[in-house]
């Protein structure tokens, strides 16, 4: 297949820091039929999409103000493929399948004089081989997946030789990464904070409840004054609405100042938007950037940008989409089962539906979008093929939009 036509569905996964905030993004380039992980076995398919991915579809501007990971195989660290991108902007892993030759260590010395911040990928156990690497390297990725406690302390003691930032990666607990954290670990990567233990008998806060009102309200045509009214007795709502109706992703040029104006300004289907993205807010006013916000705002930017690429103008199915995305996650930060959520605000049949069962339609999006944030490939392609007017091309593209839009929120307009 000629590398440029190779359908790769590019994918991302968040990174948090140890006070669980968004630090950067892995870059994910899966090959959509055979699902091939280490897609950079074939140099040309690499520089092909990798040269795409940040001159056409603007990765760099969706990555925001984060590092984006990628993975490097000993074919693409020795190209010079990787000169074209933005050494401040990238981290480029070591993968484990490459074996540390004295051209690969003097090549990656290369690279970090050049301004690139080099990563070990996939570590799980010390061996002599890796200590020049170690030399150099400023972030080890250690798999705590195939680790016992035992094991994970050994490796740890002994990467405590070099002074690298210690990343864990495939946490799928908050346990786990509590354990890694104890450990002196920094950064963690894994879809912990995307899968709630859900308490039972948990009741939605103050805040919640309001947001939920807000949007009933809206969906319903309330009067602004109506709308006032709950925002008035909810001060740190109030205060996280003006921070993101003043955000650049709102494309709202004139400054802010007041409650009406913000809801007057930014209309009831961009209200309804952030609403939804309030939800996954601090209701105190605390940092709008949280890594749920990012992933929340994502899924139903990217969402509503495929639904008006399958069906142009039918704005309604495009509102539907958003809201399928955006509330996809509120079970994660409200920690309570959906079903309960659903009971508190009246959507569309469609969007239960997918919610719930993650069919139809806009269940098949959902999933499109979470095998994204997963990077399988396959599924991606599978999907596709069930969506109307969509391809891989089209879907990177939009993806790439979405992460430029959300990672643009709570970064405020100047004024004028």
């Amino acid at each position: 297949m000629n590398p440029s036509t190779e359908e790769i569905f590019i994918g991302r996964q968040p990174i948090l820091d140890r006070d669980h905030q968004l630090y950067a993004y892995e870059l994910l380039f899966r090959s959509g039929k055979t699902n091939v992980a280490n897609i950079s076995d074939n140099l040309a398919a690499s520089a092909s999409v990798i040269s795409h991915a940040f001159a056409e579809l603007g990765i760099e501007r969706a990555l925001g103000p984060y590092k984006g990971f990628i993975n490097c195989d000993a074919s693409l660290l020795l190209s010079d493929m990787l000169e074209i991108l933005p050494a401040e902007k990238m981290v480029l892993e070591v993968l484990e399948t490459v074996e540390p030759t004295s051209e690969i260590v003097e090549r990656c010395r290369e690279l970090k004089t050049r301004g690139f911040t080099l990563a070990l990928d996939d570590f799980v156990n010390f061996e002599d081989k890796w200590s020049p690497l170690l030399d150099l390297v400023e972030i080890v990725k250690v798999d705590i997946m195939p680790l016992d406690t035992a094991a994970l302390i050994a490796t740890t003691q002994a990467l405590r030789r070099w002074p690298v930032t210690l990343l864990a990666e495939k946490v799928d607990s908050r346990e786990l990464a509590d354990q890694c954290q104890q450990l002196g670990y920094s950064l963690f990567q894994g879809y912990y904070f995307a899968k709630p233990a859900i308490l039972a008998g948990k009741k939605l806060s103050q805040s919640q409840l309001a947001l939920m009102q807000l949007l009933g309200l809206v969906m319903d045509d309330a009067e602004t004054r109506d709308l006032e009214a709950v925002f008035k007795r909810e001060a740190g709502l109030t205060m996280n609405l003006m921070r993101l109706t003043n955000s650049v992703a709102t494309g709202v040029i004139t400054r802010v100042t007041s409650l009406r104006h913000a809801i007057t300004v930014l209309g009831r289907r961009q209200l309804q938007r952030w609403l939804q993205l309030l939800l996954y807010t601090n209701p105190a006013g605390g940092n709008v950037a949280s890594p749920l916000l990012q992933m929340a705002a994502a899924r139903g930017r990217l969402m509503e940008l495929l639904a008006t690429r399958m069906y142009r103008g039918k704005h309604d199915f495009e509102d539907r989409a958003f809201m399928t995305g955006i509330m996809s996650l509120m079970p994660t930060l409200m920690g309570v089962p959906m079903a309960d959520i659903l009971k508190g605000i009246s959507i569309a049949g469609d969007v239960q539906i997918a919610l719930e069962t993650q069919e139809g339609e806009l269940g098949t999006m959902l999933q499109l979008v979470q095998a994204l944030e997963t990077g399988d490939g396959g599924i991606c392609h599978d999907l596709t093929e069930q969506l109307p007017g969509l391809d891989h091309a089209i879907i990177n593209a939009c993806l790439s939009e979405a992460l430029a839009w959300a990672s643009s929120i709570g970064q405020e307009n100047p004024s004028d």
